[in-house]
């Protein structure tokens, strides 16, 4: 028998897809050829790379988690809106692979940019849908639109980093980073607090 879907058992899954694309992301890294401390500096673009999306998808779940605990039933919509984020963070290792062989050349940071654009586009579908207008939850007003402001703002951010990677991908990089600063801290100030 099928069991329903809740807000309890979406969570779960979603941290099982969080702890696989670490693995995955993990199975990239490869150890340097020659046994030197030279050898593995040589390797600063793979490990950039890796750290940077390390920390994204640490910040990306911690602030599913919080979203996610305004969900009161798991609909129809929550569900694909999910799966759509998640679908996006799934093409984090390929973007993150392709982005450290290359060295960090234009054309893969400006994907590695869109993946960041696209995660964050489908993020805004769970705002809307968990804590939008008529989402009848107890987020206060002020802490909605806070979140909501927030991820508007950064989606355009990372549209931009896209686009300047294309010439200046150390710079488009950059941006993408600066962005998760503003995740760090997934409660706004007038949100319901972590535990």
């Amino acid at each position: 028998m099928l069991r329903k879907a809740t807000p309890e058992r979406l969570s779960a899954f979603s941290d099982g897809v969080f702890a696989v694309l670490i693995t995955v992301l993990v199975l990239d890294l490869r150890p340097p050829e020659h046994p030197t401390f030279v050898a593995l500096l040589s390797l600063w673009p793979t490990w950039l790379s890796y750290a940077v999306s390390y920390l994204f998808i640490a910040i990306v779940w911690v602030n599913h988690h919080y979203l996610m605990r305004y969900a009161t039933e798991a609909t129809h919509r929550l569900l694909w809106f999910n799966f759509a984020h998640l679908f996006s963070m799934s093409l984090l290792p390929l973007a993150t692979a392709w982005m450290a062989v290359s060295e960090l050349a234009p054309q893969p940071v400006a994907f590695y940019a869109a993946v960041f654009f696209l995660v964050n586009a489908t993020y805004i579908c769970l705002i809307w849908e968990l804590v939008g207008p008529g989402s009848g939850n107890e987020a206060p007003i002020p802490g909605r639109k806070i979140m909501r402001f927030r991820a508007i703002v950064t989606l355009c951010f990372f549209g931009a980093a896209a686009a300047i990677a294309l010439r200046y991908p150390l710079v488009g990089l950059g941006i993408c980073v600066l962005c998760l600063i503003g995740y760090l801290r997934p409660e706004p100030t007038y949100g319901k607090p972590l535990d």
